[in-house]
């Protein structure tokens, strides 16, 4: 059998910033028998120390005869982060080997970072492992769990996920089958495909067309996801809203064709009687500003302008995967905020549930008027233990933060140390903002009305937070703030995520939460 060594630099889109993995095909008799594929780590060299392969990786390497290392050396990888290479047809089980670099061994919590870069790099090492081996056609990948099998199961499932769906057939990338090489942490991968796969639902649901995904279509979505899992899915339509007298919610809908829909999502994972944790997500299906109509470059965005509700619907299909031992609600307001003969004009002025008159300047801020009665509504029906949303709101912490984070305010500091420390975990982070009375006042400070809907002055991410947090007058709440994150991925990419995509974020961090509430003894 005569070798043949060619190398072939792969450039995949999303990974153009950190992933280096060259491809080195071997031609044998029986190449393309097999379709399956593995991703093993390489631990970065330190000082005259050579690059460490992981355990499993160690076993591979004896199998072949110390084959692995010697190609290891002979192309130089050195376990830099995200650098690395496929070698085919080297082993009989497997057509395509991702040796790919997990960075420093042994590395941990970083504070300075709030990360914990230990399970961070497994997670790129993995995505852009299995993202290779999916480039060059395997259909089966085995990753090697890099001492973290729930962080590679995420990373791996989260990199070869694409949204194809209105993409012809012939032109659809094939996505791999995944399991676990060599390690008995099944429990962790389960875990970590659960999560993986809530977010790809996440993703779908944000980066469907807005004509595929209207109010009715994302609730009847929702029930399709939702539903086999055991959860309660109650659909509301007009005639209820009306006779609820939501009137902050119609306000916005009624500029649009598209009927409004609100939907009451609940899993009992433990007795009824015992407080829920509500969550209401931001259910915009299409945000054109209304009368104050956006830009038109860029404006298809705005899509996933029901990002938010997509990441809780997502986050209540983990929790039931999970069955975790809790009570979760999820409300969702759905809607079109469009320009029409019907739409609030600015200054209209509107009064919630609670009794307090609200007035509508800028259509373009409409998120925190259409979850302004559902949220009173929630409380008042639920009696929750704490609340939770989740919304695209305020370009003020895109600007801030980019793709880096989500933003959050809470009255409650231990509401955002559990967040804080779930962000850390999941690579998927979050910062606190201030709740002041300093912007509460520029929000309730008016003359002819108790509260308007998009305040006095520039920190608009701060002045949606003061507007809702007139809404919640006794619980335990926080405000995630996914402007920059849940949307459109376009600076400091993700490398196990895809450019120009929909990213589903938090739902992962919101899952991290949920568990840490449910089960406060464990890691």
């Amino acid at each position: 059998m005569q070798n043949i060594r060619r190398f072939l630099l792969l450039r995949a889109e999303p990974l153009r910033f950190v992933a280096r993995v060259n491809h080195v095909r071997y031609s044998c008799a029986d190449s393309g028998a097999k379709a399956k594929g593995l991703v093993i780590g390489v631990y970065q060299k330190e000082g005259d120390k050579d690059p460490r392969l992981t355990t499993a990786g160690d076993k591979i390497n004896d199998r072949l005869g110390g084959k692995l290392t010697e190609l290891i050396c002979e192309t130089k990888i050195d376990g830099r982060l995200g650098r690395g290479k496929v070698f085919n047809n080297i082993d009989q089980d497997f057509r395509s080997i991702a040796v790919v670099g997990v960075g420093l061994e042994g590395i941990g919590f970083n504070e300075l970072e709030m990360l914990d870069e230990g399970m961070e790099n497994v997670r790129i090492a993995a995505g852009i492992g299995a993202r290779s081996l999916q480039l060059v056609g395997c259909t089966e990948v085995s990753v090697d769990s890099m001492e973290y099998a729930e962080q590679a199961a995420e990373g791996s499932s989260l990199a070869i996920w694409r949204h194809m769906e209105m993409l012809n057939k012939k032109y659809r990338r094939v996505v791999p089958k995944l399991d676990l090489y060599n390690s008995h942490d099944l429990d962790g991968w389960t875990r970590g495909l659960f999560k993986a796969e809530s977010q790809n639902l996440a993703r779908r649901l944000s980066d469907a067309a807005s004509n595929c995904m209207t109010p009715t279509l994302f609730a009847q979505a929702t029930v399709d996801a939702l539903c086999p899992c055991g959860i309660t899915v109650e659909i509301r339509t007009m005639d209820w809203i009306e006779q609820q007298r939501m009137q902050s919610f119609l306000m916005i809908a009624k500029g649009s064709c598209e009927p409004p829909v609100l939907m009451e999502i609940s899993y009992c994972g433990t007795s009824p009687e015992d407080k829920p944790v509500m969550f209401v997500g931001k259910g915009i299906t299409f945000n054109s500003g209304g009368i104050n109509l956006r830009d038109s470059e860029g404006m298809d965005e705005y899509r996933a302008s029901m990002s938010g509700a997509a990441a809780c619907v997502a986050m209540m299909r983990c929790v039931a995967a999970l069955s975790l031992p809790l009570n979760v609600v999820l409300i969702v307001p759905l809607c079109e905020n469009l320009p029409s003969g019907m739409a609030t004009k600015p200054g209209d002025v509107c009064t919630l549930l609670n009794s307090k008159a609200m007035a509508i300047r800028d259509l373009d801020k409409a998120g925190v008027v259409v979850m302004a009665d559902p949220l009173i509504y929630g409380q008042t029906t639920y009696k929750p233990r704490l609340v939770v949303d989740v919304a695209t709101i305020g370009t003020g912490a895109k600007k801030a933060f980019g793709g880096g984070a989500s933003a959050i305010f809470s009255n409650s500091h231990y509401i955002w140390k559990q967040f804080q420390r779930a962000g850390s975990l999941t690579g998927d982070r979050l910062w606190r903002l201030p709740l002041w009375n300093y912007y509460r006042k520029q929000v309730t400070d008016e003359l002819g009305y108790d509260i308007s809907n998009d305040g006095r002055g520039l920190a608009n991410s701060c002045l949606a937070a003061a507007v809702l947090h007139e809404l919640v007058p006794c619980a335990d709440w926080a405000h995630i703030d996914t402007r920059g994150s849940g949307m459109l991925s376009q600076y400091g990419i993700i490398p196990y995520l895809n450019t120009w995509r929909m990213t589903g974020r938090p739902t992962r961090t919101l899952v991290q939460f949920l568990y840490q509430l449910a089960c406060p003894e464990q890691k």
